[in-house]
């Protein structure tokens, strides 16, 4: 297995930067939809790792709301951030998620990149690290099943 170090770009064997992503689903064939997402990603991440699959209540949606299945895909990518984001949004349409929709409204899939390596990035169209996931148990949780030695790039905080 290569290293799962998020470092830099730069120190990337091979220009490959280590990713993690979220996946939560909470419409339709739950677990359906998560296999399929996963399924879609292997076309643009090296999958990795896996974490289980975990019922969740959702967090920060409208009453009523169904209860969510998560999951967090370890992995290495040749894309920058941006054009992975691309990807992610992307697959998303495929597998039927509606935008826009009110916020945190429930959906078929959703797909959040939460690290890209340590790059930082702060823009309208994407933050690095994802701004919420050290708050969010449905992300800690797997990542820290996951038992990887990485830090948060902002703050220092092991994930592992």
């Amino acid at each position: 297995m290569r290293s799962m170090s998020p470092t830099s770009d730069a120190a990337q064997p091979h220009g490959l930067a280590s990713v993690a992503i979220a996946l939560g689903s909470n419409l339709g064939d739950r677990g359906r939809n998560l296999r399929r997402a996963i399924q879609a990603l292997r076309g643009v991440v090296d999958v990795v790792r896996i974490s289980r699959i975990r019922e969740t209540d959702p967090v920060g949606a409208p009453a009523a709301s169904p209860r969510f299945l998560n999951a967090v895909v370890i992995g290495h990518t040749r894309l920058a951030p941006e054009a992975l984001l691309g990807a992610l949004l992307s697959i998303e349409k495929q597998l039927g998620r509606r935008r826009p929709a009110p916020r945190n409204a429930p959906r078929t899939i959703d797909l959040d990149l939460i690290l890209h390596s340590a790059n930082l990035r702060q823009s309208r169209e994407l933050t690095l690290p994802h701004p919420r996931y050290l708050e969010r148990e449905f992300v800690m949780t797997p990542l820290r099943e996951l038992g990887l030695p990485w830090r948060d790039p902002r703050t220092g905080t092991a994930l592992g």
